[in-house]
């Protein structure tokens, strides 16, 4: 064997090893951030009285916190995380854009906004408000893809941008119409938050990312080739439908996870970048599902008790971390992989 072939193997397996690190580590990092989520809090839980409680054993006072409250949402942080983590990364990878995340191309207000409809003028709650969410982010990203055309990089982020403006317009107009109750349930909503958490809406949710899940395991066989641009990835063989279907189920996960639990700001935004950057610059989708699942658990908690007496939704904390992380971008001028 050659030495450059030597070296080339060498270095396969460098990636490879890290690659494996990376993703254990962010492994470790969920369950960690998942167990602090559901153990510690006002009422302190053991990690034997928990397994007990698992066990079916009847703990007074803290089986019910464990069952009915902490374990519920930390496992919708879980899931919504992952979705939102997922989502994103493909979204900026297909796109070879960072900025191209659901949350500032408009695929995640097009879900509040069908949302907010549905509360304000149509006095829908539950299941129905999740599905108008669902529908939304799906429109919304055609009218998108539509007006962008062909066109990936900064026209398509640009129609994206004025997508959520004018969707932002309308959720503020809505509010104008609507009662004080509507509004303040629309309201808590917009803010993402895991505290509608019970184990029906996780039931809903699982299911439909069982559905999801195996669908991107294959479509993203080719997503490598696509960071290389349209052109390049068609000769080598990556077949412009499969990238389709792909943003469109990341249309779908960002949709499904906006329906559980609001627009969490930045989450699937900044998943992507950190898990990148773990991974020596190269784009890992399990890698982004696990950062997203550890930051929205581990942004949850810290909002809970971040300041005394005050329960901050996990959107607020994903917003104050993202925003700056957004100007970082912007002013550094790492926005884009290609100026197409």
């Amino acid at each position: 064997m050659s030495a450059a072939a030597l070296v080339v193997r060498g270095a396969r397996r460098h990636t490879t090893r890290r690659r494996r690190l990376v993703v254990a580590g962010l492994a470790a990092l969920t369950v960690g951030t998942f167990l602090v989520r559901v153990l510690l809090g006002d009422f302190t839980v053991t990690v034997a009285d928990f397994v007990r409680i698992l066990a079916g054993a009847q703990i007074p006072g803290a089986t019910f916190i464990v069952l009915d409250s902490t374990l519920p949402r930390a496992t919708l942080g879980v899931l919504v995380g992952a979705a939102f983590g997922l989502g994103g990364a493909i979204f900026q990878t297909t796109l070879r854009n960072p900025l191209a995340s659901p949350e500032v191309i408009g695929v995640s207000m097009g879900a509040s906004a069908a949302a907010v409809f549905a509360i304000v003028t149509l006095g829908l709650s539950g299941p129905a408000v999740s599905g108008f969410a669902v529908v939304g982010a799906l429109a919304v990203c055609a009218v998108i893809r539509l007006v962008a055309g062909d066109h990936a990089g900064y026209r398509l982020v640009l129609v994206g941008v004025g997508s959520a403006a004018f969707l932002s317009a309308v959720v503020q107009y809505l509010f104008t119409r609507a009662d004080i109750y509507d509004a303040q349930t629309a309201l808590v909503w917009l803010t993402g938050s895991l505290a509608p958490a019970d184990w029906t809406l996780i039931g809903q949710l699982g299911a439909a990312l069982a559905v999801l899940l195996p669908l991107v395991a294959w479509c993203s066989r080719s997503l490598r080739l696509t960071e290389l641009g349209p052109d390049t990835a068609t000769a080598l063989g990556s077949s412009p439908r499969r990238t389709d279907l792909l943003l469109g189920l990341a249309v779908l996960l960002v949709g499904v996870a906006v329906a559980a639990a609001g627009p969490v700001s930045f989450a699937g935004f900044l998943a992507g970048p950190i898990a990148r950057a773990l991974n020596a610059g190269r784009t890992s989708l399990l890698a982004a599902a696990l950062t997203g699942a550890a930051l929205v658990t581990g942004a949850d908690h810290v909002g809970a008790y971040l300041v005394a007496d005050t329960n901050l939704p996990v959107g607020v904390v994903t917003g104050a971390l993202g925003a700056p992380f957004l100007l970082w971008l912007l002013a550094t001028g790492r926005t884009s992989r290609s100026t197409s």
